[in-house]
Order: C-alpha cells, then structure tokens, then sequence
C-alpha cells in the first residue's frame, strides 16, 4: 500500500484527466464561458472542484481510522475495478458525442429562469460565479470520480492525491473554459470513457498485486 508522495500525485492526476473531460461539468464549464466572462465562470468552477477535492480527500483520509486499512485497501481495488468495468461498458454503448453536451445545455437554459431565487449570496458574490460554482459542486457530488478520489486518498498519500486532483482539475476546467463549446464538441465520450476504464483496471490490478505481495 503505497503512501509515495509520487505515486499518490501522478494517480490522482491521471485518473482525474481522463475521469473529467467530456464529463458533464467540463460540458457546463465550456458552455458557460460562451455566455459569460470567463474569469468569472473559471474561478468558480475552479473553486467548486478544488472544494470538492479537498473534502473527498478529507473522508478517504480519515477512513483507514475508522476501517482497518487493509479493508480499506480491498474496497479500493474493487471500486477501481468496479469504475473500470462502468466506464468500459459506457464507452461500448455510447449513442452519440453530442446527446451529453445536449443534455447539458438545456440543463443550464433551465437553471437561467431559477436564477432569480438565489438573491441573498448574490448580494456578496457575482451570480455568474455563483452558478458556475453550484452547477459545477453539485454535478460532480457522487460522481465517480469523487468516489474514485476518496478511495484513492484512503490507499495513497494524500497530500499527493489532492494535489494530483486539483492540477488535473485545473487543466481540464481551463481548457474547458479557453476552448468553448467548439472544443468540447470535438471531444470523443467514446474515446475518454474506453481510456479510463484502461486506467481504473489498471489501478485496480496494481492495487490488487500490492495487497498479493503483502499477503
């Protein structure tokens, strides 16, 4: 069970690139930044994530304290081989590219009549920053990749393992917002899904050879 510092960061960093892009929040960022400033969409969709990241490591670091750490290490190794399999399955039986950046879009056309019932915080935040922040929290709350992220911190180091997220974050969500919507259309599901299921068996076979050795 490694606790390198390395290994927690390049895992991290991996799985959350190919775990994010063509995800609906990348979807949302970028459609976001066509319609508003995009400062204003980056700093809240940046801060949602880095949110969000620290507190999945939060729980899987307390985890091994609550749960024998080797249990913790085998619910790891199935969860990644869980998420492999799940997201194998999605890219063999994704219909069309287009269908999630559709879906997405009305999403947000329907949150832009919602807006008005949000009137106390945006007496001290900008509500462009507000929406991209809650569409942006809200979306990745359970995700898998938010679940992926506190196995990750129960198994590895993780100071590595925030750090490795919120770069990967950082990357996906500012190309998001830079490129638009004209990007994110040319984004292959398809493609992402296959890689990081690729990416979760092989975290979940080298995880599973690592509780084998120390057996």
């Amino acid at each position: 069970m490694g606790f390198s510092l390395f290994e927690g960061f390049t895992k991290s960093l991996a799985m959350t690139v190919l775990s994010e892009i063509g995800d609906k929040t990348f979807f949302a960022a970028a459609i976001l930044a066509m319609r508003h400033p995009r400062r204003l969409v980056l700093s809240g969709c940046l801060g949602a994530l880095i949110v969000m990241t620290a507190l999945s490591v939060l729980v899987g670091w307390a985890a091994p304290n609550l749960i024998p750490r080797k249990w913790t290490h085998h619910i790891t190794t199935l969860l990644f081989f869980g998420f492999g399999i799940w997201s194998l399955w999605e890219g063999f039986t994704e219909e069309g590219d287009a269908e999630e950046l559709d879906e997405v879009e009305a999403k947000l056309a329907d949150d832009d009549l919602k807006k008005q019932r949000r009137p106390f915080l945006t007496q001290f935040f900008s509500p462009i920053f507000l929406k991209a922040f809650s569409i942006t929290f809200f979306g990745e709350w359970g995700d898998k990749s938010q679940i992926a992220t506190i196995g990750l911190a129960a198994d590895q180091n993780p100071y590595g393992v925030v750090l490795g997220g919120i770069i990967g974050h950082a990357l996906c969500t500012t190309a998001a917002v830079l490129g638009g919507k004209s990007l994110a259309s040319q984004i292959s599901e398809k493609m992402v899904a296959l890689s990081g299921g690729i990416l979760f068996l092989v975290f979940g076979m080298q995880s599973f050879l690592s509780a084998v050795g120390e057996s």
